[in-house]
């Protein structure tokens, strides 16, 4: 039996998806510090806000996915590599202030395990500490004299603090745009290095206990 019948409205359905995205995309990439609404994707595309909202299920999930896509197209644009050691991703990023307030927004409601978003950042985050630790044990790149962390531990807490580090200082340039996000974080990465070779590769230590 044939299945190009069946395969045809979800490929309409996947396409439409894709020119929704690729709209909100867009509408966030040129709005500056101004919120987007559903309504400004909609007229994009030529559709009611409900009929955007049909083909994601609520306004979260649609945001979500935006985040997504973003995330997307910066993992085919660089390499971890680039993004680790030239933090030219986050250079890029002060073009569209939009864009990061999007992803600064729905990270922090993603942290609602009942929010669409909670799998997505949860595995982003697991995933590009894994990527960040192993570069880190790797060291820099050809032609320089530093080493990286020694041991995985003191890679998995320098990872752990670049990411947060790269979160922060992104709403610190929303709220102050003269700050230079690159310069800051690869300010930071090498202090941390430096830090850990210095140690011995002690690393950040134990955990403080509770007091009795």
């Amino acid at each position: 039996m044939s299945t190009r019948g069946s395969r045809g409205p979800y490929t309409k359905t996947a396409a439409r998806r894709r020119e929704i995205l690729d709209a909100a995309l867009a509408a966030y990439a040129e709005a500056g510090s101004r919120g987007v609404s559903v309504r400004d994707i909609a007229q994009r595309v030529g559709m009611t806000d409900a009929g955007v909202l049909h083909h994601f299920g609520s306004r979260e999930a649609l945001l979500t996915a935006v985040v997504e896509a973003r995330d997307t197209a910066a993992s085919a644009a660089y390499t971890p590599e680039t993004v680790l050691w030239r933090t030219e991703l986050l250079a890029e990023n002060a073009a569209t202030p939009g864009l990061v307030k999007l992803f600064l927004d729905i990270a922090a409601a993603a942290a609602d395990p009942d929010h669409p978003g909670h799998t997505f950042f949860t595995e982003r985050y697991r995933g590009l500490r894994r990527q960040i630790a192993a570069l880190l044990l790797a060291g820099p790149p050809a032609g320089t004299e530093d080493a990286g962390p020694q041991s995985a531990s003191d890679a998995d807490w320098a990872a752990r603090i670049l990411l947060a580090a790269t979160d922060g200082i992104q709403l610190q340039w929303l709220l102050e745009p003269s700050i230079d996000m690159a310069g800051d974080i690869g300010r930071l990465r090498d202090v941390l290095l430096d830090a850990l070779r210095d140690d011995g590769g002690a690393g950040p230590g134990p955990a403080p206990q509770p007091e009795e």
